[in-house]
């Protein structure tokens, strides 16, 4: 089995609905985001994939995330932007973009010590 990874970094503002304490109050992040891919055996050039290509679906995803207030995003007017969210959405839209890229987990750090994965 072959695992390989890329990371990204966005800075942005939300605030939880329904909470209780400080994160219901807007506030900010920088933060960072892992994207995992696997496969048992490796394409015909000797990859998992293409490093450029998958940090390029990446990149775009934290185009539309990066500098932004959260909350008022279409997908989050209705999921609270917590990281757990965050890290759904962006695997499902990395997913959808091409199947075959072996995604199978994305975490997402919003500070050093905090962060959550999703995976399906």
């Amino acid at each position: 089995m072959y695992e390989v990874k890329v990371q990204s970094h966005f800075s942005s503002a939300h605030n939880l609905r329904g909470y209780r304490g400080k994160c219901e109050d807007l506030h900010g992040h920088n933060w960072r985001v892992e994207v995992t891919a696997r496969a048992e055996d490796l394409n015909g050039t000797g990859m998992v994939v293409d490093f450029k290509e998958l940090k390029g679906v990446l990149d775009e995803i934290i185009g539309d995330l990066d500098h932004k207030y959260l909350n008022e995003l279409e997908h989050f007017r209705n999921n609270n932007p917590t990281s757990e969210n965050i890290a759904r959405y962006i695997y499902q839209r990395i997913s959808r973009s091409k199947p075959e890229r072996n995604i199978k987990e994305v975490t997402v750090w919003e500070t050093d010590s905090s962060s959550a994965t999703y995976f399906e």
